[in-house]
């Protein structure tokens, strides 16, 4: 129940799934209250124990469809902790309602510890808490059938489950006189009062959420008519099995299930802004609601206003609903503060040396800005090698796939196994070099190879297993690439077998420069690449995705239209250098760089700081030994190149000679520094900011080097 959670779905799918988590809890509220009981019995059962009866399935949806790609790629940290969390609140929740199961008489029953027992791991101590043990157990449930079949044999499973469940429940009447049937469902209800449980009930509602959230129902058709239409259904069969007496109770539905199908369905494709708050909120009505009936009756009893506000159902269902809401609201936002200071203090853990600070919404506002550069039919592939220029490529990546970018380039084949173990979506082209030794790893992961020269794209057609390759093209750099005027050798690996060709690629090796000589030479580069894609055109083969411009080649070159533009270094809102290009955009960096004054010491005039005695002090000084070092990526020159720090938004410059894991500044101006003080390399502190550009520009290099080269001792913190 955090307070920011993000799931990994677009943004615009969030919206009517937020808003319906309340109509949902309030649909709860309603099947506690009867709203319509002193109106009419047969309109209050259609609502509480027909519609009402969407609420808690549509709640095991959200947490099959949210927790899927967790339970697909394996992830049992993710697992581990939902439970942890649901566990925490089920405890909480049980504390809560203690006094009013004592008032209730509740530890008076007979067999008390085996009630309870029953009752903490099926039924719920208070009679609404039954669904967060469920929700526990089928989740453990569709982990395991999940992680051992394919999803259609655990559909197969789970609404065996839901059948059985369902003769337990709305269709007992047709088993309770077959003798050997009924004393199964004797022993069942000995161990849990009812099948609407987390064996029978909850797996097939969380499976069909992780079935939608693979994609298995997008062709679904008539999504509305078919809503309509199984509701419909839903309401007769209802009404039927109740006024034919065969229900033991009343949860559990065959047409609950299309039903809950179309309904999450349509409401994904509810575009809209999401509401992160009423996901929690929604939860907590869940929780406090009954205490919120027993607060209405007893101001009702002491207002004496009960003819109105209890024995009225739909003012006294009104009158819980509000109060429930308004007290969500203030335990949410109590919640929030709370969790807000514990992260605040885990960071401050985190933070016990130095680490780097990742901004996401920089690196989204970063993606609008490259693709209002190009044009509308290129798309952007992420360049993520290199950890993602030291920004963390996981993270990255999955916030590019929610931005809608499904195209990556990585430098290594570590490299992209890494990301699609992650669960990153869409094709990942590895730049360099893979033996062809491992061309296996190549296939079962979905990666696309590049090819680096002709005898590579034999090797690899040799090990006779089908792979989708990109021919990379040397129009002029001479790093890696086919000679771009080779067609009969680019004709050759279009005709391997086992070799798929789905792109040819080249780079520019100046299109950073405005000089003169270099424009020419990049135009030649372009004209040459165009030359061959034309040629092999011409001989019908299909060349597939074409792309040539990086970073720089959009900034300097927008005229161009290809597939793709790899955008790198700019996508994170920084640039190589401080050179101007053609084109501007407002990027925004995306990486800090931080660590932590470690002691703080005077010295005095004429002695020495650091390895070698670089440095004399001038004068009687305070410097300040700070927690970073060239181990984490710091220039060896830095001292030496006169590079700065800031510290309580001033500058700071560097004493002595870089060490392993620090280095000195002087701070002899600075008032009140001292040890636990946070030092920036990159960023803003205040109205201080040092750009990477900048940084680089002192050491002497790029930003690519600075940022790739930043170690992976530094822990990511994301904003």
């Amino acid at each position: 129940m955090g307070c920011n959670v993000k799931p990994d779905i677009k943004k615009e799918q969030y919206a009517a799934l937020d808003v319906f988590r309340i109509v949902s809890a309030f649909l709860v509220v309603s099947i506690h209250t009867s709203v319509f009981y002193s109106l009419n019995n047969t309109a209050d059962f259609i609502l509480t124990r027909i519609i009402a009866r969407i609420a808690v399935p549509y709640f095991f949806m959200l947490t099959g469809y949210f927790m899927y790609k967790h339970i697909k790629e394996g992830d049992k940290d993710y697992i581990k902790a939902f439970l942890k969390k649901i566990g925490v609140i089920y405890l909480i929740s049980i504390l809560i309602y203690l006094p009013l199961n004592i008032y209730s008489g509740y530890f008076k029953r007979e067999n008390i510890i085996f009630e309870v027992i029953k009752d903490i791991l099926f039924d719920g101590t208070f009679y609404h808490l039954w669904y967060l043990p469920a929700v526990m157990t089928g989740v453990l449930i569709v982990w395991f059938l999940i992680r051992k079949f394919k999803l259609s044999v655990c559909l197969v499973i789970t609404s065996f489950l839901y059948m059985a469940g369902l003769l337990g429940d709305s269709y007992y009447g047709l088993v309770k006189s077959i003798h050997p049937i009924e004393s199964i469902y004797r022993i069942i209800f000995n161990i849990s009062d009812y099948t609407r449980n987390g064996i029978f009930f909850a797996p097939v509602f969380i499976l069909l959420g992780a079935i939608i959230r693979e994609g298995k129902t997008d062709k679904l058709n008539f999504k509305k008519a078919g809503f309509i239409i199984s509701f419909s259904l839903l309401l007769a069969e209802g009404l039927i099995l109740h006024d034919s007496g065969l229900q033991r109770h009343d949860s559990m539905y065959i047409m609950l299930i299309p039903v809950m199908i179309y309904l999450f369905t349509q409401l994904l494709s509810v575009k809209g802004k999401e509401h992160k708050s009423l996901r929690n909120i929604s939860l907590i009505i869940y929780i406090i609601h009954p205490w919120m009936i027993v607060f209405i009756r007893g101001i009702a009893k002491i207002a004496g206003s009960k003819k109105y506000l209890v024995e009225n159902s739909i003012i006294h269902y009104v009158a819980v609903c509000i109060v429930s809401w308004a007290a969500a609201f203030v335990i949410n936002k109590l919640l929030c503060r709370i969790t807000s200071k514990r992260n605040i203090g885990r960071l401050q853990k985190k933070k016990r040396r130095a680490w780097i600070e990742t901004d996401l919404s920089a690196l989204r506002n970063n993606v609008k800005e490259l693709k209002a550069l190009v044009h509308e039919d290129t798309n952007i592939m992420a360049v993520v090698k290199a950890n993602a220029y030291g920004h963390g490529d996981v993270q990255v990546c999955r916030t590019l796939n929610k931005e809608g970018i499904k195209a990556f380039a990585v430098a290594s084949l570590t490299e992209g196994i890494r990301l699609r173990k992650k669960g990153i979506r869409g094709e990942i082209l590895i730049l360099g070099y893979t033996p062809p030794r491992d061309i296996l790893q190549i296939k079962k992961y979905r990666l696309t190879q590049s090819i680096v020269d002709s005898e590579y794209a034999g090797q690899l057609n040799k090990e006779k297993m089908k792979i989708k390759v990109q021919i990379q093209l040397d129009t002029g750099m001479h790093r890696l690439g086919i000679d771009c005027n080779d067609i009969e050798g680019i004709k050759r690996i279009y005709n391997y077998r086992y070799l798929k060709v789905c792109g040819i690629y080249s780079h520019l090796c100046v299109s950073d420069s405005l000089s003169e000589a270099d424009y020419e030479y990049t135009v030649k580069q372009i004209k040459s690449y165009n030359k061959a894609v034309e040629k092999v055109r011409k001989e019908g083969y299909n060349t597939g995705k074409l792309h040539i411009q990086a970073s720089y080649g959009i900034l300097n070159y927008q005229d161009m239209s290809y597939d793709y533009v790899r955008a790198g270094i700019a996508l994170y809102g920084v640039m190589s250098d401080n050179k101007k290009t053609r084109e501007s955009a407002n990027l925004i960096p995306v990486l800090s760089l931080r660590a932590l004054v470690e002691t703080v010491k005077e010295i005095k005039k004429g002695e020495t700081v650091g390895y070698g005695r670089r440095f004399t002090a001038e004068r009687n000084m305070k410097i300040a030994s700070v927690s970073i070092g060239y181990a984490d990526g710091i220039p060896g020159n830095f001292y030496e190149a006169g590079g700065y720090v800031l510290i309580r938004e001033k500058k700071a410059q560097l004493i002595g000679r870089v060490c392993m894991d620090r280095f000195m500044i002087d701070v002899t101006d600075i008032k009140n520094a001292g040890a636990g003080d946070i030092v920036t390399l990159i960023g803003k502190d205040g109205s201080e900011v040092i750009r990477c550009e900048d940084f680089a520009e002192r050491a002497d290099t790029i930003s690519n080097e600075i940022l790739s080269g930043l170690g992976r001792r530094l822990p990511i913190l994301y904003n």
